[in-house]
C-alpha cells in the first residue's frame, strides 16, 4: 500500500520561532495516521541562492536551518510508529563514518523508523566551506552511501574507493534494521539508475519532474532491478474554492500517481498549514483524505 509523507518547514519562519513546536508536529502526525515526517538539509549557505534552479529560494541564506538529523532524533523521542526520513540530506558534506553513526544511532534509538534520503545538493559554496571538490559531489555520494552500507553491515568493516578508504574498522552499534532504506534524489540518469540499483531502495525525483517523468522512471527502475523499489513524488496541490489548499481535492489525484508507480505521497505541510499552530488541523485532514483514497 502507498505511503503519505509530509515534509516539515525545519527551517525559515515558519515555526515562528518555536523549534520545540516541530517535536510536537511529529506527535500530532504519527495520531493523525501520517507515514513518514521528512526534514531538509543544509548545513551552512552561501549568498549564491539566485543558482536555486527551481525557483525562488524558499529563503535568506542568513535563516535558520535545523540539522535534521537532529531534529529527527527530537522526533523519536515522541513517536512510535512515524517513519523519519530525510529529503534529502547533502551526504557528500559529512564524512562517511560519522555519518554511517549518526543514522545507525538515530534508526536504534528509533527501533528501525529511518528512511534515509540523500542527494548532492546544488551549491557549491556549502562544499568550498568544507574543503570539498563540487564537481566531484556525485563520486563522494556514491562513496559515502557505500562506505555506510559496509559500516552499516560488517564487523569489522574495511571500504577502499578514491574518496573514503578504511580497513578493520568497527562502528557499533549498527541500524536496527537488516537494511536501512537509502532513497536518492535527483533525475533519473543512467549513472542515477545504477547508483539506485546498486546502493539505493528508492528513487526521490527532482524538483519539477513530471507524472510522465516519474512513470517512465519508475518503469525504467522496474526494468533494472526484481527488487521492490520506492518511488516518492509530491501530490499537486489543489486549491478549494475559499483560495485555499485543499486536502480532500489534492488527494484525489494519489490513485494516478499510484497508477505511474508512486509508492510514496508526499505533501509539504506548509502548503495547507501557513503557521505551526495550524499543522494539527492540516495534518487530520490530510491524513482522513489520503486514507480514504487507498482504502
Amino acid at each position: 500500500m502507498a505511503t503519505l509523507s509530509v515534509g516539515v518547514s525545519n527551517f525559515g519562519g515558519w515555526a515562528g520561532g518555536d523549534w520545540r513546536g516541530l517535536v510536537d508536529v511529529a506527535r500530532i502526525a504519527e495520531d493523525s495516521g501520517i507515514d513518514r515526517i521528512v526534514a531538509v538539509d543544509h548545513v551552512v549557505m552561501g549568498r549564491n541562492t539566485d543558482a536555486y534552479l527551481w525557483g525562488r529560494f524558499p529563503v535568506p541564506p542568513e535563516a535558520p536551518w535545523l540539522e535534521p538529523l537532529t531534529v529527527l532524533t527530537a522526533m523519536a523521542a515522541v513517536t512510535t510508529k512515524l517513519r523519519l526520513s530525510t529529503g534529502i540530506l547533502i551526504a557528500p558534506l559529512r564524512p562517511a563514518a560519522l555519518l554511517a553513526k549518526q543514522v545507525a544511532t538515530l534508526d536504534v534509538l528509533s527501533n528501525g523508523r529511518v528512511d534515509l534520503g540523500v542527494g548532492v545538493g546544488w551549491q557549491k559554496e556549502e562544499y568550498d566551506a568544507q574543503g570539498l571538490d563540487f564537481a566531484r559531489r556525485g563520486t563522494m555520494l556514491d562513496d559515502t552511501v557505500a562506505a555506510c552500507r559496509a559500516l552499516w553491515s560488517e564487523l569489522p568493516a574495511g571500504f577502499e574507493s578514491t574518496t573514503v578508504s578504511f580497513e578493520d574498522t568497527y562502528c557499533s552499534p549498527q541500524p536496527a534494521q537488516e537494511r536501512l532504506p537509502v532513497w536518492f534524489g535527483g533525475s533519473l540518469t543512467d549513472r542515477m539508475l545504477a547508483r539506485i540499483v546498486d546502493l539505493g531502495d528508492g528513487w526521490i525525483p527532482i524538483m519539477g519532474a513530471t507524472l510522465d517523468d516519474v512513470r517512465d522512471g519508475a518503469a525504467r527502475l522496474a526494468t533494472a532491478t526484481s527488487r521492490p523499489l520506492d518511488v516518492q513524488m509530491r501530490a499537486t496541490t489543489v486549491m478549494g474554492d475559499a483560495g485555499k489548499p485543499d486536502p480532500v481535492g489534492t488527494m484525489a489525484g494519489v490513485p494516478e500517481l499510484i497508477a505511474a508507480g508512486v509508492t510514496d505521497v508526499t505533501v509539504n505541510l506548509a502548503a495547507f498549514a501557513p503557521a505551526l499552530t495550524d499543522a494539527p488541523a492540516a495534518l487530520s485532514a490530510l491524513g482522513k483524505a489520503f486514507r480514504a483514497e487507498v482504502s
